[in-house]
């Protein structure tokens, strides 16, 4: 039974980490300039954060949820200006030699921890998952608690395993990207992350 769970967590955390949103922007972004590892640890930092709006969900913590719900104006509000901030940097960021750019741990932990905040500050995940879970039938009980643990694990490795794709994917045509292409990615991904921010901004209102 628990086997099943995990699986089901498996499709739920990839389904919600694939469609191409501002994480996904800055994970490509980053894997294009920094390599596979700063892109992977920006995925990772979603796949976290998905993970404990899952827990949320899976185990009912309706207090957590409504105080979520609550202060969703001032969770948009910070979320979109920190999406502004991410998108102007972004756009104005100078290209470098791809081929010798190296990660160092202090950016890999920012890289992870920048997309954390980013998807922690939107509330409209845990509207997303409790909106799955409903009509999947998982809503929790105190009995399925394991069951609870398997569906949240399942949900994090099925990120985490989207981020892996993603990155190695995008890995694969580094190299094959010149400076000048590079920039207009920089201009492009500062553009739409601005543009993220801005909607942050307006649901917020």
């Amino acid at each position: 039974m628990e086997s099943s769970f995990f699986l089901k967590g498996l499709i739920l955390g990839f389904s919600i980490a694939a469609p191409v949103g501002p994480i996904g922007i800055l994970c490509i972004r980053r894997t294009l300039h920094f390599g596979r590892l700063s892109g992977f640890f920006s995925g990772l930092g979603a796949a976290l954060a998905d993970s404990i709006y899952g827990a949320i969900a899976a185990f009912g913590l309706t207090l957590i949820s409504d105080f979520l719900e609550a202060g969703k104006f001032w969770l948009h509000l910070i979320g979109g200006f920190f999406l502004l901030f991410l998108g102007a940097k972004t756009f104005f960021a100078k290209t470098q030699e791809m081929s010798h750019s190296k990660v160092s741990h202090k950016t890999l932990f920012s890289d992870f921890a920048s997309t954390f905040f980013l998807t922690i500050t939107n509330p409209m995940t845990i509207v997303a998952f409790l909106a799955v879970f409903a009509g999947l039938g998982l809503s929790a009980r105190r009995e399925n608690c394991w069951e609870a643990v398997h569906l949240i694990s399942g949900i994090f490795i099925g990120s985490a395993f989207w981020w892996w794709l993603l990155s190695e994917g995008i890995t694969f045509f580094r190299r094959k990207i010149s400076q000048k292409v590079m920039m207009w990615v920089n201009r492009l991904a500062g553009f739409l992350i601005f543009g993220f921010g801005l909607a942050a901004l307006f649901l917020a209102i």
